[in-house]
């Protein structure tokens, strides 16, 4: 057995050499102009003060040099451009590159891409050559094994699978049989998606602003085709030391990652609390493929490009009582029913899963459990089912300065009763269900704040979603790319949740290429949409501040599916201050009844009549059951006049069920 001294040196030896790998003295060529640097594939002016800050620098791909082909822009689900950043990518076929020129000092990278999967699923892998400077070279291994998802919900990772739920309408798709057809033509692979994954890698030094990386598939590459989305590049600090905490070295952690630590980790915990200090988990990779339940404990490393915790999914020898059938890496409290866990903080780590499939009865989340009094920061998360999902009822956690990737369902969900609680400063992207989500399940959440955070291509579902609640603030964010049955923000009636109440504040958002086509429905959505499927919607909803960019469909929509319409409404919904620059269709489309009131709802590069007013689909003579108030300022539009015209207040008819489509131009600055 090792003494104590031991494991101690080779914490430092890995933390020396590690701060090196990342930090070390800059060198390169020449300065040159860097490629164009954006935020959410924006101009980075036009979302000034929305959205998080982590640290890092933005360039798209298609926007470096490159002898390889562009695909997109386009918004056509299950297609590379779609799930892209920016809708539109670079595709390499091997021996081609896309090279970026560096903005600012830089000792790591991040890049997203796509690669195919294998012709049987479970994904393969490939190399692809990153060079600096022409000279420096390393190499990144891409996989595919934790994208390529196909089929109707929850998904397969086969190509070859027919239908999942034979006795299921299956949604987007005329291929479900009718009383005559004993079986349904069912193509595959069918309705492949969740393409994209991303890699990091540390550079092992340090080099300037107008160094070049170049990025190749080599020619022996595995892949046919190797999609780059984008490149984030940042200088990330040494790592951080803390010599009067408790190391889980000390205790046997395996810091190689070849021996499972999660007993080792759970041993410092046990001690820490003993002598009230914190556990520190150096540089390393630890592998750990089950829950550490955390209680009354402060759990922080080194940085998260430094302490890895990284673990295998596990399937279990009988059905868990809570339906999980796999466990894997994750940091819990105690259930909320069992009293939950107090006073927990997990700082400066990633957790990397091993999620491949949706089971959503599965807890394998990389945050889990009912944490009150807490905090979560600096962390990132990825492959794992949800990166952080809290079951209430608990209250005032606060969650912020996160990276969560290449999740199978949400990024962040508080989940039944979770209260006085912010999520602030964290960049979500490439989730396969919401970004962020309050979802009021049989309990309200209530006094919760989602606050400058940015979420990028949630592949299903919102990029911010309420469902229901009672004083709830989503402000300053960023959300980008939508990608199918969702939208930027929605504030819906649904999934069985209470009803909403108080104020719900929505305030100083910036939302860009929003407005999906609603698949199933076959229309198009809103940048924000307010959805009342399950109970009306009455509560004071106030819309302000708000920036709705680029929209592929409508800006704002009030909808309540057609056969609920006659149940349920949308009332007491106050928009004011708002920017909509560009619209594919109409600045507002009602579908529901109920009414709204508009104030200083400026628009521009309207590509149909402002105003979309189906109401609830009677047509009366009196006109329509949505009510439009004008309460001034309301300028703007696009060819057809005014977006909010005097003749459509307070409810004519104005329904196009499904107006043609303009293509917006590309959002400008706001004189």
């Amino acid at each position: 057995m090792s003494t104590p001294t031991q494991p101690l040196a080779a914490a430092f030896a890995v933390v020396l050499g590690l701060s090196t790998l990342l930090a070390a003295g800059p060198a390169g060529a020449a300065p040159a102009s860097p490629t164009k640097v954006t935020r959410a594939a924006l101009d980075p002016a036009l979302v000034a003060g929305r959205g998080a800050d982590l640290g890092f620098t933005e360039q798209e791909a298609e926007n470096a040099v490159t002898d390889g082909t562009v695909v997109g822009p386009g918004t056509d689900a299950y297609t590379l451009p779609a799930e892209a950043s920016g809708r539109s990518a670079v595709t390499l076929k091997p021996g081609q590159y896309v090279q970026f020129t560096l903005p600012a000092a830089t000792n790591a990278i991040t890049v997203r891409y796509s690669i195919p999967d294998a012709p049987n699923g479970g994904g393969i892998t490939a190399p692809l050559d990153v060079a600096v400077n022409g000279h420096d070279h390393h190499t990144m291994t891409l996989t595919s094994q934790y994208a390529w998802l196909y089929n109707e919900y929850p998904f397969s990772n086969d190509p070859n699978a027919g239908p999942l739920n034979p006795d299921w309408w299956t949604t987007e798709c005329s291929c479900v049989p009718d009383q005559t057809t004993p079986e349904p033509v069912f193509p595959t692979p069918f309705r492949a998606n969740h393409f994209y994954d991303e890699e990091r890698l540390a550079l092992g030094r340090t080099y300037r602003a107008g160094d070049v990386i170049r990025l190749t598939a080599p020619l022996g590459t595995t892949a046919a085709a190797t999609t780059i989305d984008l490149m984030d590049s940042q200088l990330v600090a040494a790592p951080k030391v803390d010599l009067k905490a408790v190391n889980v070295l000390l205790f046997g952690a395996d810091p190689t990652g070849r021996r499972d630590s999660a007993d080792a980790i759970d041993r410092a915990i046990a001690f820490a609390h003993l002598v009230h200090l914190p556990v520190y988990i150096p540089p390393g990779t630890f592998q750990v493929s089950r829950h550490i339940i955390v209680d009354d404990v402060t759990i922080e490393g080194a940085g998260n490009w430094y302490t890895i915790i990284k673990g295998h999914q596990v399937t279990l020898s009988a059905p868990a009582p809570d339906g999980s059938v796999h466990t894997g890496v994750g940091f819990y409290g105690k259930d909320a029913s069992a009293g939950g866990s107090h006073n927990v903080h997990l700082s400066g780590f990633a957790i990397e899963g091993d999620v491949r499939e949706r089971i959503d009865t599965d807890q394998v989340n990389g945050i889990g459990g009912a944490l009150s009094d807490s905090s979560i920061e600096g962390l990132y998360i990825q492959h794992t089912k949800v990166g952080i999902w809290l079951d209430g009822p608990m209250s005032h956690l606060t969650i912020a300065d996160n990276q969560i990737a290449d999740q199978i369902a949400d990024g962040i969900n508080f989940h039944t009763g979770v209260t006085n609680s912010a999520v602030r400063n964290n960049f979500v992207r490439n989730t396969g269900d919401d970004g962020l989500a309050m979802w009021s399940d049989k309990t309200a959440d209530s006094n919760d704040v989602f606050d400058h955070n940015t979420v990028q291509t949630p592949v299903l579902a919102n990029g911010i979603a309420l469902y229901g609640g009672t004083d709830l603030t989503v402000s300053d964010n960023l959300v980008a790319d939508p990608i199918r049955e969702g939208s930027a923000l929605q504030i819906g009636s649904r999934f069985g949740a209470v009803p909403f109440g108080g104020t719900i504040t929505v305030a100083d958002n910036t939302t860009v290429r929003a407005g999906t086509f609603e698949l199933n429905w076959k229309i198009g959505l809103g940048a924000i949409w307010i959805y009342a499927l399950e109970h009306s919607i009455d509560a004071n909803i106030q819309v302000t501040g708000d920036d709705f960019l680029d929209n592929t469909y409508n800006a704002i929509m009030m909808v309540s599916d057609f056969p609920v319409k006659d149940l349920y409404s949308i009332t007491n919904v106050h928009f004011s201050n708002i920017k909509v620059d560009g619209t594919g269709t109409s600045v507002v489309s009602a579908r529901a009844a109920g009414g709204a009131t508009f104030q200083n709802v400026v628009a521009r590069n309207v590509g149909a009549v402002g105003v979309n007013n189906c109401g609830s689909f009677h047509f009366t003579p009196a006109g329509s059951e949505f009510a439009l108030t004008d309460l001034g300022g309301n300028t703007g539009g696009g060819t057809t006049g005014p977006w909010l015209a005097s003749w459509e207040l307070p409810n004519t008819i104005t329904c196009d069920d499904r107006p043609a489509v303009v293509p917006p131009p590309a959002p400008s600055v706001w004189p």
